[in-house]
């Protein structure tokens, strides 16, 4: 007598991806989904300060849409086929590593105080909390790198796309993603220029 073994997402993602985005094909987009973006949007911001957990959450689920868009379209004009809550669950759930770096972050928090929260320390660190933060920076971008296989291995297995293919539409999802913003900035500095520090006024 066969038993199917169960699959749970958060945690056979790392090491059994499309297995987990093809369980995950049928279902809608749910609170896990929203969870691990607004993880992200944390995870990403540059300071992780108490305003971050806030803003952060809030660009991570409107950054994930707006990406499930894009990916979208772009897969489809590759010659993909999926639907928005595909999408969806292979940037949500391929971004655990990186809404794990939430963990590291509290950890290097623990260990070297305010260092860990700023973006740029006021004072010079010593060797210790210096050797620390770089570990850190190296476990993040470890992370941020199985993130990124992880979801082009989504892409391939929910978009019906070659690896190769699903990079491309991965790469040129970002640089959509990164030319979009930077015109959105200069449109915010040229209509609201308070808004934007050193910006002429």
């Amino acid at each position: 007598m066969s038993t199917t073994e169960e699959i749970h997402p958060i945690k056979d993602v790392w090491l059994r991806p499309r297995r987990v985005f093809r369980e995950l094909a049928a279902r809608p987009i749910g609170a896990a989904d929203y969870l691990l973006a607004a993880a992200q949007g944390v995870a990403t911001s540059s300071e992780i300060i108490g305003s971050s957990f806030l803003f952060g959450s809030l660009g991570g689920v409107v950054s994930m849409y707006l990406f499930a868009a894009i990916y979208g379209r772009l897969g489809r004009r590759a010659g993909g086929k999926s639907a928005r809550n595909q999408v969806f669950h292979v940037l949500a759930y391929g971004g655990i590593p990186v809404a794990a770096s939430l963990v590291l972050w509290i950890f290097t928090a623990l260990l070297v105080g305010e260092a860990a929260v700023v973006a740029k320390p006021a004072v010079e660190v010593d060797g210790f909390v210096a050797f620390v933060l770089r570990a850190q920076f190296v476990a993040y971008m470890l992370l941020l790198f199985w993130s990124i296989v992880l979801q082009v291995m989504g892409f391939s297995e929910t978009l019906g796309l070659s690896t190769r293919k699903a990079f491309a539409v991965w790469v040129l999802g970002q640089l959509l993603w990164l030319l979009a913003a930077f015109f959105l900035s200069i449109l915010i500095t040229i209509l609201f220029p308070g808004l934007v520090p050193g910006a002429p006024r």
